[in-house]
């Protein structure tokens, strides 16, 4: 249940109105650090002879680890199905959730504790399979489905509250077990009846709620109740009366109901079943905020955290941390801060009828105070602290599937320890370190354990540099669990899975992308099997654009091949033959295209001129792949029956690459924009020669040939025309900086320099280009061009 509401206790069969004997019906809510206090004190009151608590009984061998030192919450089991991993659920629990302090006191105690509700190999069959990359996370918290009916909403509305969060603070989380607010005191010995008292008031709530709103649209409630009354049946024969059971409150009613074993067994008949797997796995408080899939989501993790580690003065400590905190980011924050902001948020509380100031005036507090009304640093507040970054951990004595187990020992070697927080991480392949690090975050994405995910890098462009943003997130232990079926370690499983779809795969892009894969990941096993499916694709693929989105994967892969230090000579044989045919078969396939082909066909032009830039030896001057493509380029740039996009794109790759002078490429865009052609199609033709992030605006700036030519063409489009170019005019020039936009309408604006006229015979320049070549100053910099160009310091000549 998510939102039951968290104290009811209750004899089976029978309402508890005083210290009467067990078993005693320990109804919680989830994650609530005011229903952990008050189980601990009910606990330590009644002293049951067994703890039970709401979770699959396959757990039970698993419950011993709860103890060991390494063992750190927020962590969850996992359930998966041996035979289809992705069908998953987690049970979380963190420091402050009920279950979690309920089975530590049992294990401190030497009392028996179990799971009691219906087992994993049930509640896993009987689920539906989620497809997607949100599968895991759609199975978390299988055994709490969210009633139609919100307990805490209705019991607040029944008390006057308007928000079922305040209210909840107020009756529970800020009150002792005892029912005076102490803000968080850890609960003492006291008197079974005093202890147990809280339980008893929510249980005939909760019945009274049952009886009003039926068992709250869930029909799977009836299974999994029907199923704990049989287990709480079973140890009161084992152990008597003396039983605890700690569940959710919107069970207790159920679980105090009088029903016979027969009929509860019905209830369970013809279950469907499958084999499971569980373990403990680390969890987050991220992951505890999320109320996708899993209807006990909390909003405040990190909040109620503080409030059940915080023995005393909960408030004043926050406002220590959120200082701690803000300083941290070079905000100044001083004592009189935390001070002004614990004597606001208490008076916010009084203001407010409150027995002690909570989330919402803490908040408050820091936003005037600390914040200064802002919002930005509030923001930071939220996710460092309110939410958290916790993550748990595991000791390795838990139960793993040898893939995760080799995972986490690559991580302790490589000094890559999971993280909820994102982060970056730049490597230099030079490094062995950093080169296995890249090898073990490559082979995860192949296997979709999607740990860390590449960037762009700072501050290079070589090769040897890749930048990753890494965050842990607990479904990647399913996603692991799914990855094993391919082998028992990283390497393994991804040369086996890259081999699978190189021979699965029919796109020849796919399969070059998974050749690129393979260098990256340093599969040379896998490989052979991927270069066969290559050779094979490539040799039947006569689609010019499947070949071009096929060559940059590949000549990338080359790069990479060098910096790895892997024989890449099948692979550059294939690159070099895919580059061959598409320099035969791209002219005809530019013509008689549609807009959108030629939009496509443009940006696939474009990755060819980058990859053959990296394929070309340069054998010898003319016989080289360079030459061939700056003749095929030279052949789209002239031919009228071209698309117009297509034509100023390969021209403006021959002036960039210094294969065609500024006069050629001049007479090429004043035949574009003769008023013979028409306006789109010369519109089409400057989106290629200008257009996109090719600093085509910086051409125009210093070229007052084209840019006049631009002009003259522009204004010359009849106003009836002018309208149907506009929008790719827009396009073009709405991509050029701030800047260059200004000094080209400041250049238009001033018109064009008369014919034989020098520039500082015309008007002043603008934009910052001066009038002409000041030599004093050009000389005091040209120093300091050569130091950073690396050339010599240019001769002084002796002075006669």
């Amino acid at each position: 249940m998510s939102g039951a509401a968290g104290a009811a206790a209750a004899p089976q069969g029978r309402t508890a109105t005083g210290p009467a004997a067990g078993p005693w019906l320990l109804g919680v809510r989830h994650h609530g650090p005011g229903s952990a206090r008050a189980v601990l004190a009910a606990l330590r009151a009644a002293r049951p002879a067994a703890v039970l608590i709401e979770g699959p009984p396959e757990g039970d061998a698993l419950l011993p680890l709860a103890a060991d030192p390494h063992m750190r919450p927020p962590v969850a089991l996992l359930a998966h199905a041996v035979d289809d991993p992705g069908r998953a659920s987690f049970w979380p629990m963190a420091a402050f959730s009920p279950e979690w302090v309920a089975i530590r006191w049992a294990l401190d105690h030497d009392v028996p504790v179990r799971f009691v509700d219906l087992p994993a190999a049930h509640s896993l069959a009987l689920k539906e399979p989620v497809e997607g990359p949100e599968r895991a996370e759609e199975a978390e918290g299988e055994e709490e489905v969210t009633p139609v009916v919100d307990p805490i909403r209705v019991l607040a509305e029944s008390a006057g509250y308007d928000d079922p969060e305040r209210w909840w603070e107020d009756v529970v989380e800020h009150r002792s077990p005892s029912g005076e607010t102490d803000g968080g005191a850890t609960p003492s010995e006291g008197a079974p009846g005093d202890a147990l008292a809280p339980f008893g008031a929510l249980a005939e709530a909760m019945g009274a709620l049952r009886e009003a709103y039926g068992d709250g649209g869930q029909p799977r409630d009836a299974v999994r109740e029907a199923y704990m009354r049989i287990q709480l049946r079973t140890a009161r024969k084992e152990f008597g009366d003396g039983v605890a059971v700690v569940c959710g409150a919107w069970h207790v009613p159920a679980l105090a109901a009088r029903t016979t074993l027969a009929a509860d067994r019905a209830l369970l008949k013809g279950l469907p079943k499958v084999r499971t797997d569980l373990t403990w796995v680390p969890w987050t408080h991220r992951r505890l905020a999320r109320r996708s899939g899993y209807g006990a989501g909390i909003d405040s993790p990190g909040w109620y955290g503080h409030l059940f580690e915080a023995a005393d003065r909960p408030i004043e400590r926050w406002m220590t941390k959120v200082a701690g905190l803000l300083r941290g980011e070079d905000r100044f924050v001083s004592t009189a801060h935390v001070i002004e902001a614990v004597r606001l948020a208490e008076t916010l509380a009084a203001l407010r009828g409150r027995p002690l100031a909570g989330l919402g005036e803490t908040t408050d507090a820091v936003r005037a105070v600390m914040c200064e009304g802002s919002d930005v640093p509030l923001a930071l507040v939220r996710d460092r602290l309110i939410v958290g970054e916790s993550l748990g951990e595991v000791p390795d004595t838990a139960p793993a599937v040898p893939l995760q187990r080799d995972l986490t020992r690559s991580q302790r070697t490589l000094r890559l320890k999971p993280e909820a927080s994102e982060r970056e991480l730049d490597l230099d392949l030079r490094k062995e370190t950093d080169a296995a690090r890249s090898r073990l975050l490559h082979r995860l994405r192949l296997l979709d354990v999607g740990w860390g995910d590449p960037v762009a890098g700072r501050g290079s462009t070589g090769t040897f540099r890749e930048s990753w943003r890494l965050r842990w997130e607990p479904e990647l232990h399913v996603r692991v669990a799914e990855a094993g079926v391919w082998g028992t370690t990283v390497l393994t499983a991804a040369t086996a899975k890259a081999a699978s779809q190189a021979v699965a795969a029919t796109a020849l892009a796919d399969v070059t992308a998974l050749a690129e894969h393979c260098l990256l990941a340093e599969l040379p096993d896998a490989l052979p099997v991927v270069m066969k499916a290559l050779a094979d694709r490539a040799a039947l693929d006569s689609d010019v654009g499947h070949l071009a989105d096929a060559l940059p994967a590949l000549a990338r892969s080359l790069r990479y091949g060098d910096v790895r230090s892997m024989d890449t000579a099948a692979l550059a044989e294939v690159a070099a033959g895919l580059a061959e045919r598409i320099c035969v078969g791209l002219p005809p396939a530019c013509t008689g295209l549609d807009p959108d082909g030629a939009e496509a066909l443009r940006g696939q032009v474009e990755a060819v001129h980058g990859a053959i830039g990296l394929l070309d030896t340069g054998a010898e001057p003319g016989t080289g792949l360079r030459e061939r493509w700056d003749a095929v380029l030279h052949k789209l740039a002239a031919r009228d029956a071209v698309a117009g996009i297509i034509r100023g794109r390969a021209t403006r790759l021959l002036l960039d690459e210094g294969r065609l002078a500024e006069d050629e490429a001049a007479r090429l865009m004043g035949l574009a924009l003769s008023p013979g052609t028409p306006p789109a199609d010369a519109a089409a033709w400057i989106e290629g020669f200008v257009g996109g992030a090719s600093g085509g605006g910086m051409l125009l700036v210093h070229d007052e040939r084209l840019l006049g030519l631009v002009d003259a063409w522009l204004t010359g489009v009849p106003a009836d025309q002018f309208t149907d170019v506009l929008p790719l005019l827009r396009r073009t020039f709405s991509a050029y900086e701030p800047g260059v936009r200004r000094t080209l309408g400041e250049l238009v604006r001033r018109g064009p320099v008369p014919e034989g006229a020098r520039r500082d015979d015309a008007a002043p320049a603008t934009g910052g280009f001066g009038p002409g070549l000041d030599p004093a100053r050009a000389d005091a910099v040209e120093p300091v061009l050569r130091l950073l160009l690396g050339r010599p310091p240019e001769p002084v000549e002796a002075a006669v």
